[in-house]
């Protein structure tokens, strides 16, 4: 973080000098003293996000594709007049940290046809439009992908 701060300084200068890198070195340490400080910043939890960053992308790249096929199947539903079958689930994710859950139940609120009514640590109550949209939600392509986070 400090590195990029300090970069974004010099780009927005638009040149480089020595009275412009030293105030952009006191600037840059007085960010990154704020940010350890009051906001709880850490080098080992962005190493961690950068550890992650593979995964992440490959978690949205899922989300994207699960929404696709989501909205094609309830517009589908919208377009034959077929009645919707509502139907409540909960489950148990198995996930351990709450930024995982948190996630996932987010994930499943994006999807069409689902929405997390209530999700607190693991726990998952699920709201679907149709009884098939529910199933297999405890060993979803999500649950599989945050699981592999560190």
């Amino acid at each position: 973080m400090p590195i990029l701060i300090f970069l974004f300084w010099i780009l927005m200068n638009g040149r480089i000098t020595w009275e412009i890198v030293a105030f952009g070195a006191v600037i840059t340490a007085l960010v990154t003293w704020f940010a350890v400080k009051v906001i709880g910043y850490s080098v080992k939890k962005e190493w961690r996000t950068y550890r992650n960053l593979p995964i992440l992308l490959l978690y949205a790249l899922d989300l994207i594709l699960e929404i696709l096929k989501a909205a094609w199947l309830v517009a589908r539903m919208v377009f034959r007049a077929d009645e919707p079958d509502p139907v409540i689930v909960e489950f148990h994710s198995g996930l351990k940290t709450q930024f995982q859950n948190v996630l996932l139940a987010n994930s499943i609120t994006l999807t069409p046809g689902t929405i997390t009514v209530f999700q607190e640590g693991d726990h998952f109550v699920i709201h679907a439009l149709r009884r098939e949209y529910a199933e297999g939600l405890e060993s979803s392509s999500f649950i599989k992908l945050l699981d592999k986070l560190k």
